[in-house]
């Protein structure tokens, strides 16, 4: 069997040819970089990274196989996947299948043999590119590299664009799901101490939550209801919820007037705690404004640190854009510093139970530095009030 060739073109005119490691056709999306070692699967399944094409610094992708307990979604989101070598034959004991097979299962683009190095460094320089990842036969035949860096300038890009309803769910419903006997042992610290929660109801907004925070919501007790992200802050209220949980998701939150309309609403009544796009949806309906970061924060292993503490922490990062700290009112104040560009990480209300992190505590894949935030929330819902009190 011949390989099939495969090109990424870039806005800015560069282009890079590898072989095809996934379906064939062609896909246009904004070109990020992830730092992680591990965890490739959840990464792919994030639904954050839809409209994204994903560069892995790693330079070996897919020797732990695939298996469905590390699916964070129903199926990838990323619109494509960049490596410099793929496993084609991986082992690990929970592996059921290779990469390779499984990005064609889902339509989704890859291309191998690239120096990832290189197109890492382009993006550090240049700054997350809109880019056309085209594999399959018309690579070597229809398409020339002056159309594909056409191709790419021609697109619109994620800005000011609503991301977010093609990842959530259709329809509201009630989580029951687990870590179980199935996940290996690397999820024991993800499970609460105790069920501290049992008894509270949480309305979860699905703007592409992960599996993985719906588990530690579930295993604390909550009883979680996910409602889609379109839902109204009269559709959250109708569950009678002792909580409101926002989530992760894709794109530009200035994209979502719908939700920064729902929590303007919610955030006066309820307690409040945001992840994410979550976290940027908060500081919008805080009054607030976000801005788009040069290339933005993916991988595991970004130090932030908590203001309230002093203490420095490793965090797992998947975000375009960030919230002006400048922009918030008095009573809003930074909870977390980004160590590495000094952005804002995190936000708690001195006078409301309201809090948020741009980072992703829930830890897949990455350290499991901040599970205590979900703690913190069962707490401050049954002790409704702030995070903490500002002289």
């Amino acid at each position: 069997m011949s390989t099939k060739i495969a090109k990424l073109a870039f806005e800015n005119g560069r282009v890079f040819e590898g072989e095809s490691i996934g379906a064939d056709g062609v896909s246009v999306g904004e070109v990020v970089f992830n730092t992680s070692l591990s965890g490739y699967q959840e990464i792919f399944t994030d639904p954050s990274y839809n409209g994204q094409m994903v560069v892995m610094t790693n330079p070996l992708i897919g020797n732990q196989g695939i298996n469905t307990d590390d699916e964070e979604s129903f199926r990838p989101h990323v619109r494509g996947v960049i490596v410099k070598e793929l496993s084609r034959r991986p082992s690990n004991f929970r592996s059921r299948g290779d990469l390779g097979s499984y990005l064609k299962k889902y339509g989704i683009v890859g291309i191998a043999g690239v120096d990832t190095r290189a197109v890492t460094k382009l993006l550090r320089i240049d700054g997350s590119c809109k880019g056309v990842l085209v594999a399959g036969d018309k690579a070597s035949t229809d398409l020339r590299d002056d159309v594909l860096v056409e191709q790419a300038r021609a697109w619109q890009g994620l800005g000011g664009v609503d991301m977010v309803d093609e990842v959530s769910c259709k329809d509201k419903h009630i989580w029951k799901q687990g870590f179980g006997t199935s996940f290996s042992s690397c999820f024991a610290s993800n499970r609460p101490r105790e069920k501290i929660a049992r008894g509270l109801r949480v309305a979860a907004f699905d703007y592409g939550i992960k599996h993985n925070i719906l588990r530690i919501l579930y295993e604390m007790g909550f009883e979680v209801h996910v409602l889609p992200a379109k839902s109204t802050a009269e559709d959250a209220r109708a569950i009678k919820p002792h909580g409101i949980f926002l989530s992760n998701g894709p794109g530009d939150p200035e994209g979502l007037p719908y939700a920064v309309k729902a929590v303007q609403s919610l955030i006066q009544d309820f307690p409040v705690f945001g992840i994410c796009l979550g976290h940027q949806l908060t500081g919008l309906a805080l009054g607030g404004s976000t801005f788009k970061l040069r290339f933005g924060h993916h991988g595991g292993n970004h130090p932030v640190k908590n203001l309230l503490t002093g203490k420095v922490e490793i965090s797992v990062q998947n975000h375009n854009y960030a919230v002006k700290p400048g922009s918030l009112p008095r009573d809003v104040k930074p909870y977390f510093l980004n160590l590495n560009d000094q952005t804002n990480e995190g936000l708690f209300h001195t006078r409301l139970p309201v809090f948020s992190v741009q980072f992703h505590p829930e830890a897949a894949p990455g350290p499991n530095d901040f599970t205590f935030l979900f703690d913190q929330f069962a707490r401050m819902i049954l002790e409704n009030r702030p995070l903490a009190v500002s002289s």
